[in-house]
């Protein structure tokens, strides 16, 4: 009897994690990052708080991250001199080197192409944010209410954000399949196993039961 209950504990504390394992969650949306020599650092500050210096390099990268520690880096080497080497420096104006990598079609929203990674030097007023260099060059930007960046140069048409199931599946399908289906196979299988598990247990009680008469 005490084996079938520990059985039967096992299985039933097992469940939230397989249930849990099978909905894993990305987001799909775009990423700012700082770049030192040749090293991308997440952004500690969102574009429109962020006011880079002259001959700063930053970067945006669209893909599907868990989060900022799993975020995927901007592709591409080019430097400040190389970005900006055609563009001269203006009287109370900056340069800021934006590195601009729209990802890649594994992390594009169903329908969608996303367009070559792309550099370019921006020109704004001395204490311009990041967000206003981003808008000099790369229009039409979108946000969403919370103004969390969601489109660069209108890419993608639609989303902003969005959580996308393990294996880069849409959201929406998994949502579509939890409604039209019932509940997951992962689910389905760890109840059926509680439910073997107790009957089980119960048949064994019975039977020592019947032993002892």
């Amino acid at each position: 009897m005490r084996r079938v209950t520990a059985l039967f504990l096992t299985a039933f504390c097992l469940l939230p994690l397989s249930t849990q394992a099978a909905h894993a969650t990305g987001y799909r949306y775009w990423s700012f990052w700082d770049r030192t020599g040749s090293t991308w650092t997440y952004a500690t500050q969102g574009p429109a708080t962020a006011v880079p210096s002259d001959g700063d390099v930053q970067g945006f990268r669209f893909a599907v991250s868990e989060d900022s520690s799993d975020a995927t880096k901007p592709r591409g080497t080019a430097s400040f001199t190389t970005i900006c080497a055609d563009t001269p420096t203006e009287h109370g104006k900056k340069r800021v080197a934006l590195v601009i990598d729209f990802g890649t079609q594994q992390d594009a929203p169903s329908g969608e192409t996303p367009p070559a990674p792309r550099t370019t030097c921006a020109v704004v007023p001395e204490d311009a944010t990041t967000a206003e260099a981003l808008a000099s060059v790369a229009k039409p930007l979108r946000y969403d209410t919370n103004a969390l960046l969601c489109a660069i140069s209108g890419y993608p048409e639609q989303g902003c954000g969005e959580p996308v199931a393990s294996g880069k599946k849409e959201a929406s399908a998994k949502k579509e399949t939890k409604n039209d289906s019932g509940p997951s196979v992962g689910l389905l299988a760890g109840s059926a196993a509680v439910a073997t598990l107790a009957a089980a247990a119960i048949w064994q009680t019975r039977r020592r039961r019947s032993a002892q008469r």
